[in-house]
């Protein structure tokens, strides 16, 4: 079965849809998600994508990204998706939106209208190693200064996103005894 992305414009308005592997190396904009979970100590759940992903394997990414099919509401896809990969589930709430585009080096492209969701978990997750090779809790401090001294370890994605994901998390949630996390409007 294909896998069909959604094509959205840069409002994020749906214009269609299109396969997944012709949509990366055609670069279309299309929807995407990607998930920052946290621990009570701001930590980050990172993980290190399978080698054998079709681009950026064996970098360090946000817990889980990915897209949402034709069909599928964003909302239930991100839990889906988080189970597939990480082997847990939580709360997630809709933290900011961001475009990117980016030209990988085995000619796919990513050009993504992506919605970051927060969550919270505490613990160990069961990843899938078809997904996933390896993951960490990392300090949000120590990884700003890590995705700055190592910027080949880490995914397109999480630099373009990670200054405004430590801007937002510093100014509305970091607080070592927050609950459900609800940024300020």
């Amino acid at each position: 079965m294909q896998k069909e992305l959604i094509l959205v414009d840069q409002n994020d308005k749906v214009v269609g849809f299109g396969e997944k592997m012709q949509v990366h190396q055609e670069g279309q904009l299309h929807r995407a998600f990607s998930l920052f979970v946290i621990n009570s100590n701001n930590q980050l759940l990172l993980q290190k994508r399978a080698y054998s992903k079709y681009h950026s394997g064996g970098l360090w990414a946000n817990t889980c990204c990915s897209h949402p099919l034709k069909g599928e509401n964003i909302e239930e896809t991100i839990h889906t998706r988080l189970m597939e990969e990480m082997g847990f589930d939580c709360e997630l709430n809709p933290f900011f939106k961001f475009l990117y585009r980016v030209d990988l080096d085995n000619g796919l492209t990513e050009y993504e209208y992506d919605h970051v969701f927060l969550g919270r978990f505490e613990g160990a997750p069961d990843p899938n190693p078809e997904e996933v090779c390896d993951w960490k809790w990392m300090d949000i401090d120590d990884l700003k200064i890590d995705l700055e001294k190592n910027p080949s370890a880490y995914v397109y994605w999480i630099k373009a996103a990670f200054d405004q994901f430590y801007q937002t998390y510093v100014d509305q949630v970091k607080d070592p005894a927050f609950g459900i996390i609800k940024p300020k409007k």
